[in-house]
C-alpha cells in the first residue's frame, strides 16, 4: 500500500462530507479539517504504512477509530465545553511528543524521566483530551490541582496482570486497553507491591500507551528478552512511548541499555 492508497482508504471509511482533506504528497502528510468546527488533525502517513506492513487492516482500523474519537471529542467540547468533567488521569508520552496543542496552547506537563514526560488528560469516555493551560479556567482548577487529582485517580485504575516466563525470567503484562496502561508506571504503591514479587532485578517498560511491562530479570538473557519485547511493542503500538526500559530501585526509575547487565553485575560484586 502506498500513501495515496491509504488516503483513499481513509476517505472511504470516513464521511467525506464532514471533512476537508489536504494531502501533502511531498511531506507524506494528511491533514483532515472538520467543516463545522474548522479544526483539524495532522496524520503522518509513513508511520501508519509501517504499521500496516505488520498489522494489515488492523492498523487502518486503529487510525480510523482515533480520527473518529478525536473529532467526536472536539464536537463535545464545542457543544458543552469542559464544565462538569472532573475525571483526570496522567498519561505518559515520549519527550519528543509536542508540548503544545495545535492551537498553540502549552499542554500541562511534568518531567518524568530522560525518555518520558507526564501529560494530563480529561477523560471523555471512549477518548480523552490532553489538558492545556487554556482549559484550566473553564475547568475551574489550577495546574497543581489537576496534577494532584491525576496522581490520585491513577491509583484507582485496575492493575490486573498476565504472567509469562522466558528463560527463567518472569514478565508481568498490564494491558487493559483503557488508554492509561502506561500511566500505571506512576502508581508507586502498585510498583512497590510488584517489587515484593521480584527475585532478581525489577525492570519496567512502557513501549506504548496501552501496555506496562514489569520484568523480574534473573539472568543475562532476561535483558535481551525485555529489550526485544519493548522494541516489538514500540513498533506496533498506536501511541509509541519509548523502546528503552527502566530499572526500578528505591522508588526511582533509571533508563537502561542492554549493557546495563554489566553495570549491575559489577554492582552486585561490590555488595
Amino acid at each position: 500500500m502506498e500513501a495515496k492508497d491509504l488516503v483513499e482508504e481513509l476517505k472511504n471509511r470516513l464521511p467525506k462530507e464532514k471533512f476537508d482533506w489536504q494531502f501533502d504528497r511531498k511531506a507524506d502528510k494528511l491533514r483532515i479539517v472538520h467543516h463545522t468546527l474548522h479544526r483539524g488533525m495532522d496524520i503522518s502517513l509513513p508511520e501508519i504504512l509501517a504499521k500496516y506492513e505488520l498489522k494489515k487492516e488492523r492498523a487502518i482500523d486503529e487510525v480510523v477509530y482515533t480520527i473518529q474519537e478525536t473529532f467526536h471529542a472536539m464536537e463535545q467540547e464545542h457543544e458543552k465545553g469542559f464544565v462538569g468533567e472532573t475525571t483526570i488521569y496522567p498519561v505518559i508520552r515520549s519527550t519528543s511528543f509536542p508540548t503544545e496543542s495545535a492551537a498553540g496552547q502549552p499542554f500541562l506537563t511534568k518531567d518524568h524521566t530522560a525518555e518520558t514526560r507526564i501529560f494530563y488528560a480529561l477523560d471523555l469516555g471512549t477518548t480523552y483530551r490532553l489538558i492545556d493551560e487554556g482549559m484550566l479556567t473553564e475547568m475551574g482548577m489550577t495546574a497543581k490541582e489537576v496534577q494532584e487529582v491525576a496522581m490520585f485517580t491513577v491509583k484507582t485504575l485496575p492493575t490486573a496482570w498476565k504472567r509469562d516466563e522466558v528463560s527463567d525470567n518472569v514478565f508481568y503484562f498490564i494491558n487493559n486497553n483503557d488508554g492509561y496502561d502506561a500511566s500505571r508506571i506512576l502508581n508507586q504503591p502498585f510498583l512497590k507491591e510488584m517489587e515484593q514479587k521480584i527475585e532478581g532485578h525489577m525492570v519496567v517498560s512502557v513501549p506504548h500507551q496501552d501496555v506496562l511491562i514489569i520484568g523480574d530479570i534473573r539472568n543475562d538473557t532476561g535483558y535481551d528478552v525485555i529489550a526485544q519485547m519493548a522494541m516489538q511493542f514500540f513498533t506496533t503500538g498506536a501511541v509509541p512511548v519509548t523502546s528503552l526500559s527502566f530499572i526500578y530501585e528505591d522508588g526511582k526509575l533509571e533508563p537502561i541499555f542492554i549493557m546495563a547487565k554489566n553495570r549491575l553485575a559489577r554492582r552486585d560484586k561490590k555488595k
